[in-house]
């Protein structure tokens, strides 16, 4: 079982690749796989989670913590490092299992052989603390300087988020600033820890709060440093810079060590539940821990009502927003796993209810219509103007905000998943009933009628396939809408009949009584567009078969630049057929109980080959599906793509000229619904937990673990069948 990342070799070309690759994180924020000499030139970043700011006149997105990793070295008075000459060896490493990133760099400065070594984590045991241990070998007497500390000149996309700098030196060293927006608190603590007598003095500028320790070293000798880190800010303390100070000042080498076990026990702890082992393909066995991997450092499993923004905590990318991705990529990962997570994410959307209903408000409608970039509280960061054209520079106007109106089904889609698995009243009670009759009002008042056909239509929307917009009749859309509505409406009922004077009151708090009659009578009266008789086709929406019916790679030689956006009104993509993501074949892989083989097997083969997946959102999709039509080894190469996204790091980094790299949790999350969901057939019925296994030819056998009802279970799967057992 591989579980240790590595590259060997320098390769400085790859500083920004290898910040997402090798990033360690808690859920409370993220650190870059940069290494300890690089700054913001190479986004070296320290990401906070649901710390949000805005500069004026530029988009509003989550705070980068000063960077307290910032070291470097000097020997003999000479700079040493990447940064200034290429090291005669390197490597980057990467423990999945523990969360802990190595780094190697040898230098030769005249006779002297010099090594530097360094490790770090982001404690999975006690979210504020940074953990470094930071080494140097040399192999001719001399003398050495470390430099380490506090490099508050940080990497923004939209920035500078931060101000008034206040920098306290000693024993510890202190920077604490505040946000442009609400003046909110980031402060950033170090103690420094060596065995080795030294010499140590401190020097500080605008943004830079350093420690210099000086060595006298003897040939063959190795010096040591071990760095205690806390990071607080406002979104969770009144006093940050008070609780940073506190709990650094008592602070010992020997709570180091312990903080280094507590952190690798809970990590222990999580693989030992949440491990899969495929046998027979070691890529594929270690693309998917690695993806599980990335999906476990970003959950937010020290509070409730934060969620996991769509780049993870890899970055300031896509203004740190949470999108659909959560609900319906992430969170079956951890329904399967960690259901009372998965019940904290869903908080989050409950406690944006008042966002989601002032979006409605705002757009004429009623209801709630949630944020399609949701930053605290809900708030919608959706600029109406999201992509520059490459050519005449000026912002495109797109319609993600107002008119990609399925955001609200997919949140009431995760509810009922959450609902079904785990049969928690509770969490529908507390807001998630409220929350699903409000999405369901949402769709009442958005819906058209057309009389002579005597059914409802939703137009002018914008489906998963961002290429196509103000659409009518998405069929995506429209299917979970209508879904909303009867969910509503289904788990109105099934409360009532537990809870009928809870239910009562909440229906009479919202008025609701004439509502949930138009339910009844207007859900089954929506106009979802069906196979067709004679093709067995859905038409992704209304006059889609009409476009140019072309191929993405006959699109890539019309483009005039690289990064223009093939959406749009101009886009190369806009009268095409050729789409984004996985829409219709989305539609069909949620929905699949309501299609006949032949119905799944016709539209996966007609739309296959018009996506260009241009989002890391449509391969898993068109895995899954492919396993649901017996079609094991073209769903293989999906599996892969999904799983190793973050890996080779082949995946779009620009819409128009913005920025959108980073890590990507939805496709770790797909890896795993491909793996297990999909070649591994696992469902959950009324009968209880069922695995119909259809793994890839090279697969020999994969195991793995899920948690049900208050049981684990341990599932094997091969080609003669499935094993399950309690454990």
């Amino acid at each position: 079982m591989q579980h240790i990342l590595t590259e060997d070799g320098f390769q400085p070309e790859a500083a920004v690749h290898f910040g997402n690759k090798f990033l360690v994180a808690n859920g409370y924020l993220g650190v870059r796989g940069t290494l300890e000499e690089y700054t913001k030139e190479e986004l070296a970043a320290i990401n906070l989670a649901g710390l949000y700011d805005q500069v004026p006149d530029k988009w509003r997105e989550p705070v980068n913590a000063p960077n307290p990793f910032f070291t470097f070295i000097r020997v003999a008075q000479q700079l040493v490092s990447v940064k200034t000459q290429v090291p005669v060896a390197h490597s980057q490493s990467l423990d999945l299992y523990t969360a802990i990133h190595q780094r190697r760099s040898e230098f030769a400065v005249k006779n002297n052989h010099i090594t530097i070594e360094a490790k770090r984590t982001a404690s999975a045991a006690e979210v504020h603390t940074l953990l470094l241990d930071y080494q140097v070998t040399v192999t001719e007497k001399t003398t050495l300087e470390i430099v380490t500390g506090i490099d508050g000149d940080i990497w923004d996309i939209n920035g500078p988020h931060l101000q008034d700098y206040q920098m306290e030196s000693g024993q510890i060293l202190q920077l604490t600033a505040a946000t442009q927006e609400s003046g909110q608190q980031v402060s950033v603590g170090e103690k420094v820890f060596s065995e080795t007598p030294h010499e140590e003095y401190f020097t500080v500028d605008q943004k830079h709060l350093l420690r210099h320790l000086s060595f006298k070293l003897d040939a063959g000798e190795t010096v040591k440093i071990s760095k205690l880190i806390k990071i607080y800010h406002c979104g969770e303390q009144q006093n940050p810079q008070r609780a940073c100070r506190e709990s650094l000042v008592t602070a010992t080498a020997k709570d180091i060590q312990q903080a280094w076990e507590a952190h690798k026990k809970v990590w222990q702890a999580r693989w030992a539940l949440t491990d899969v082992e495929i046998a027979g393909d070691e890529a594929a066995d270690f693309a998917l821990r690695y993806s599980l991997y990335q999906l476990q450092i970003i959950a937010p499993h020290h509070c409730s009502g934060l969620s996991i923004p769509a780049r993870g905590l890899s970055g300031q990318t896509y203004k740190g927003a949470v999108f659909w991705d959560t609900e319906m990529f992430m969170m079956p990962f951890f329904l399967h796993h960690d259901s009372e997570l998965v019940r904290n994410l869903l908080q989050y959307r409950i406690d944006s209810l008042t966002e989601a209903r002032k979006k409605a408000a705002s757009y004429g409608y009623r209801g709630a219509f949630f944020a399609w970039e949701s930053q605290e509280g809900g708030f919608d960061a959706t600029s109406d103007y999201n992509v520059v054209d490459v050519f005449t520079k000026r912002p495109q106007r797109t319609y993600f905000k107002d008119k990609q109106i399925h955001i609200s089904g997919d949140i009431v889609y995760a509810l009922k998943q959450y609902f079904q698995y785990t049969g928690d009243d509770q969490l529908l009670l507390a807001g998630g009933l409220e929350l699903a009759l409000e999405a369901a009002r949402f769709y009442l008042s958005y819906l058209y009628y057309k009389p002579e056909k005597d059914h409802y239509e939703l137009i002018d929307v914008l489906g998963p396939d961002e290429y196509h917009e103000r659409v009518y009749n998405n069929a995506y859309t429209s299917k979970i809408a209508q879904f909303t509505m009867t969910t509503a409406l289904q788990l109105t009922e099934e409360l009532r009949s537990r809870h009928p004077e809870v239910v009562t009151e909440l229906l009479e708090k919202l008025t609701f009584s004439e509502d949930l009659a138009a339910l009844k009578i207007m859900a089954p009266k929506i106009f979802v567009p069906k196979p067709a008789a004679s093709t067995g086709l859905i038409e992704q929406f209304d006059g889609y078969f009409k476009l140019e019916d072309t191929l993405p790679k006959i699109l890539k030689q019309r483009l005039l630049d690289p990064k223009e956006y093939w959406g749009g009104a101009y886009g190369v993509a806009s009268d095409t057929q050729v789409i984004k993501q996985a829409d219709v074949i989305m539609l069909q892989y949620l929905f699949s109980n309501e299609y006949t083989q032949e119905e799944l097997t016709k539209n996966w083969q007609y739309y296959e080959p018009r996506t260009e997946h241009g989002s890391s959102l449509s391969a898993c999709i068109y895995g899954l599906t492919a396993c649901l039509i017996g079609k094991e080894e073209w769903a293989y190469d999906y599996f892969m793509k999904t799983a190793e996204v973050d890996l080779t790091g082949e995946s779009k980094s620009f819409a128009g000229d913005l920025y959108i790299g980073g890590t990507h949790p939805a496709a770790n999350g797909g890896a795993w619904m491909v793996a297990v969901l999909g070649f591994c057939g696992l469902k959950i019925t009324k009968n209880g937990i069922q695995s119909q296994p259809r793994l890839p030819q090279k697969w020999r056998q994969v195991s793995f673990k899920i948690c049900y009802q208050g049981q684990t279970y341990q599932i094997n799967c091969s080609h003669e069948g499935s094993q399950m057992t309690i454990i």
